[in-house]
């Protein structure tokens, strides 16, 4: 994939500054989708209309050189690195090296995210190197439009998320109740760990991985991001959300669904669903090109409100009711731009959202149903393709 840097030359010459400058490791998501590279110790990158990436050390030089999407890649011996160390202590050395690399490339000036090594910033200001923060964080806007090759890369990340769920599902639905309201699964006790592990091992042999899900029982269900413990219980709700990430491409899936084992103890929970859907629809019909994220958020928030639930925009210190934004953008980063909230910007074609609004009380438990989509030409589609029921294993 060939990402559009049109927006960045333009916030360049608004600016007036020379070059763009990232210095992490590959988990930051602007630096690998700038370079295309993937390494866990940091180095530099360096736009300027073409793409320059700099290695202090020689370690993944030769890779980087058959596998970036870069115009030139250098290391710390193209400008005697070895030498200067010897002659300066070890921020000076770097210092001169960085400031003889960008002079090469004939920078002067260049621009930063706002999370940038305050060390770095510091040297390189040093050599006269005039560094601005980018409060506007153009890469990550740029990211947030994904192109079709990104979409499809998302969509099989989600297909690896609904084996997932299925596998939680099936668990759950197949489970029996013991006479102190758990759920069994083989004759042991069913847990939140347990359904996690078999979560993170249906998404491995799909080729996707994460570090930590959400499998929350009963009150835990009330916080949106306990990510659950201990037993799982039947009559209680039970939200499982899954956020893995592919491996080879990076991208993202999303998707939270809940489940009740039998009848819910309280029947609040089902009025809570069936709500809950009804506000996800509205949400729905709120999206198309051109429309903020603060709007969509808005249509969710009228369905809670005229329920009589609480929300963030109706009682700002609410602890009960719907007490998070509606969605966030999808893609290199699980939660990216654009934002569905109440400072979300025009939504615009190619944009990937999730939809997940909620509700919950520590004295009835949680319940969250989420897909995302893109945004179309003339709406949007819906990348999610699993099914929304509650009540399983009767």
């Amino acid at each position: 994939m060939e990402p559009d840097f049109t927006a960045l030359d333009s916030y360049l010459a608004e600016t007036d500054t020379d070059g763009y400058l990232i210095d992490a490791d590959s988990d930051n998501s602007d630096l690998y989708y700038l370079s295309g590279f993937e390494a866990p110790d940091p180095f530099v990158a360096l736009y300027n209309g073409d793409i320059h990436l700099f290695f202090f050390r020689s370690l993944e030089y030769g890779r980087a050189k058959k596998e970036a999407q870069a115009d030139t890649v250098k290391r710390g011996s193209d400008y005697n690195f070895e030498s200067l160390l010897k002659e300066y202590d070890t921020d000076e050395a770097r210092g001169r090296v960085l400031k003889a690399f960008l002079d090469e490339h004939g920078v002067e000036s260049i621009a930063t995210p706002p999370r940038f090594p305050l060390e770095t910033a510091d040297l390189l200001r040093n050599h006269d190197i005039e560094v601005t923060a980018d409060d506007r964080e153009v890469i990550t806007e740029i990211r947030a439009t994904k192109k079709e090759e990104e979409v499809d890369h998302i969509c099989e990340a989600q297909r690896a998320n609904e084996a997932a769920m299925a596998r939680a599902e099936e668990l759950i639905d197949t489970a029996a109740v013991d006479n102190k309201g758990r759920l069994v699964h083989d004759e042991s006790v069913l847990t939140s760990e347990q359904v996690t592990k078999e979560i993170e091992l249906t998404l491995l042999r799909h080729g996707c991985g994460l570090d930590e899900t959400i499998v929350a029982c009963g009150s835990d269900a009330a916080d949106p991001h306990d990510r659950g413990s201990g037993p799982l219980r039947a009559g209680e709700s039970i939200i499982i959300d899954i956020f893995p990430q592919n491996k080879q491409t990076k991208y993202h899936a999303d998707m939270t669904r809940t489940f009740c084992h039998g009848e819910p103890e309280d029947d609040t929970l089902r009025e809570w669903y069936e709500l809950t859907q009804t506000a996800k629809e509205a949400a729905f019909d709120a999206i198309e090109p051109g429309v903020t994220g603060e709007a969509v958020h808005a249509a969710v928030c009228d369905i809670y409100e005229q329920a009589g639930y609480p929300t963030l925009r109706s009682e700002p210190t609410t602890e009960t009711g719907f007490i998070h934004s509606t969605g966030h953008g999808l893609g290199l980063d699980v939660h990216e731009q654009p934002s569905v909230s109440p400072k979300g910007g025009e939504l615009h074609p190619g944009h990937v959202i999730t939809v997940e609004p909620g509700l919950y009380d520590p004295d009835i438990g949680g319940v969250r149903i989420e897909d995302f989509v893109v945004v179309t030409e003339d709406g949007y589609e819906n990348l999610v393709d699993y099914e929304e029921q509650f009540i399983i294993g009767e």
